[in-house]
């Protein structure tokens, strides 16, 4: 067979298939009388051979070698599967990166390298780099929403971390729905990150994502989504409160809170009535007791002062002491 019917066959051009001959990868097994090269059928298989292998990715040196080898392709294949997974790792960073230099909306080149510089900044192993990239996230070119939810999910230091959720909260739309899926991380410390970035964010979204964080199964998360849900008034969080400041967790923060959400006096009966209730079930641990007890301090109305009235004679003195000392307040105002 002619080397321009083998072309046609093989999709491999008559110019490849002398590169080949030249790098002794196929050698065609004759010549006609006027001097063409002529494949035999064997030829031809080796060419197949040799486009199939390209189709795995090898280089032609790699494919010479593994034509002239008989032994085992695993090596070559495990090669080939590590530097398939780089390439698609960097193309993948690349792909991400170009996404989000196209949400930023550019006007010009100009902006774009001054996008491209706040992502490298980001990505910066200097904290004070990643912070003033942060704070700069809200100027005239903003860095991609997308961008700084994946930097305060990962980082670990604290002022960096504290500049980036300023810059989210000043970010607009898309940040709670990002966040969530923080959430859902293996990680606790992501959890942690996403939860108090939603903390504080404005909006309808982002209480929606916080109460869905509360009936989460994070003690921790359901902890700062329900200080942060109790700031803004609502009174689902007061459940979670109370069982902060029973368990030592955040209780001061946990209190202040609760005193914030006692502002009518409906909402104080039911918080009172929360924490003389978990008082009745917490009788064998007297520092929960007292934190309950102090709690009530904050907790203006006639159920929280009756409620310290009887705990002024409770059988534990820390407690009946403290309670008499709230009174004594109360008396005072």
């Amino acid at each position: 067979m002619l080397i321009g019917e083998v072309a046609r066959r093989s999709g491999a051009s008559a110019r490849m298939l002398r590169h080949y001959e030249s790098l002794g990868l196929v050698r065609p097994s004759g010549r006609t009388g006027s001097g063409y090269r002529e494949y035999s059928g064997e030829d031809i298989r080796r060419i197949f051979h040799i486009e199939s292998l390209r189709s795995l990715g090898l280089s032609l040196r790699e494919i010479g070698r593994a034509l002239e080898d008989p032994g085992t392709p695993s090596a070559l294949v495990g090669d080939l599967i590590r530097q398939t997974r780089e390439r698609i790792a960097a193309e993948t960073e690349l792909l991400t990166r170009l996404r989000r230099i196209d949400a930023a909306d550019p006007a010009d080149w100009e902006d774009v390298l001054q996008i491209v510089a706040l992502l490298q900044a980001l990505g910066s192993k200097s904290a004070d780099a990643r912070q003033r990239a942060a704070l700069s996230a809200a100027d005239e070119i903003p860095v991609p929403v997308e961008a700084l939810v994946e930097a305060a999910l990962s980082e670990t230091e604290p002022n960096v971390a504290g500049a980036l959720r300023w810059a989210l909260a000043r970010s607009g739309d898309g940040g709670p729905a990002l966040l969530a899926e923080g959430l859902g991380s293996p990680v606790a410390a992501v959890r942690e990150r996403a939860v108090r970035s939603l903390a504080e964010m404005p909006g309808d979204e982002a209480t929606a994502q916080l109460r869905d964080a509360l009936a989460g199964p994070d003690v921790l998360v359901r902890g700062y989504a329900a200080l942060a849900l109790g700031t803004r008034g609502a009174a689902d969080a007061v459940p979670t409160l109370i069982d902060m400041i029973a368990e030592g967790r955040n209780d001061t923060d946990a209190a202040d809170v609760l005193s914030v959400l006692a502002s009518d006096e409906a909402t104080a009966d039911r918080i009172a009535t929360g924490l003389v209730d978990r008082l009745a079930h917490d009788t064998a641990r007297t520092s929960a007791r007292g934190r309950l007890t102090q709690a009530l301090a904050g907790i203006l109305g006639t159920t929280a002062s009756r409620a310290l009235v009887e705990l002024s004679h409770d059988g534990d003195r820390a407690v009946a002491l403290t309670a008499a000392y709230l009174l004594q307040l109360r008396d005072t105002r």
